[in-house]
């Protein structure tokens, strides 16, 4: 994966989005930072990054890794088409794609984090309405 993935014109307004979204996480950002932080799975992960129009929740750069955590208006019809539109383009730039709802999240979590492992022992993810192959 390409070390600089934004566009060169768009970096100076992403880069300040990305800085707010880091300083005020969700909470199940918070929480699933927590769990994935520090290499605690023996991947580094960056948060907030830029790719192209996109700031990603959590990328594995090495391992192609985006995670991204879904609150409430995700749910929303056309938020649904610009999440496929968005997965696309990302797939399209060699990354896979894990979705998880702020309710796992929080309330799931010991699953959530069972799915990022076997991504990374098994290279699979798991086919449910919120993961994207």
């Amino acid at each position: 994966m390409a070390y600089k993935t934004s566009y060169p014109d768009r970096y100076g307004l992403l880069k300040e989005f990305a800085r707010e979204n880091r300083k005020n996480p969700t909470l199940a950002e918070s929480v699933l930072w927590e769990q994935i932080r520090d290499e605690y799975l023996g991947v580094k992960f960056l948060r907030q990054h830029i790719i192209g129009d996109y700031i990603v929740d959590f990328l594995a750069r090495k391992e192609g890794l985006i995670i991204e955590v879904d609150g409430s208006y995700h749910a929303e019809r056309e938020q649904q088409e610009e999440d496929l539109i968005r997965t696309a383009y990302l797939q399209s730039m060699g990354y896979r794609v894990m979705r998880f709802t702020n309710e796992q999240v929080l309330y799931d979590t010991d699953n959530v984090i069972q799915q990022i492992k076997d991504y990374f022992e098994k290279g699979i993810i798991l086919n449910n309405t919120n993961n994207e192959q």
